[in-house]
């Protein structure tokens, strides 16, 4: 089983994670079927961990009120 040691922030310690789908090639969201989905062995509370981040460009925020320059 693959296992790390991550700061969870539910039990405010550091804690054993584990990943949901611990076989390689058999996670159901990932192209190469490796898991993103950790969770806390004690609590439960669940993390992503290393899936690769895409870039989107988002408008500029505006406040209320004023124009876009």
């Amino acid at each position: 089983m693959v296992e790390m040691v991550r700061y969870c922030p539910d039990c405010g310690a550091d804690q054993l994670f584990e990943r949901h789908h611990p076989v390689a090639g058999e996670c159901p969201d990932a192209p190469d079927g490796c898991c993103f989905e950790w969770f806390c062995a004690e609590c439960g509370t669940a993390f992503l961990v290393g899936f690769p981040v895409i870039g989107i460009d988002v408008a500029p925020v505006r406040e209320p009120g004023r124009r876009a320059a």
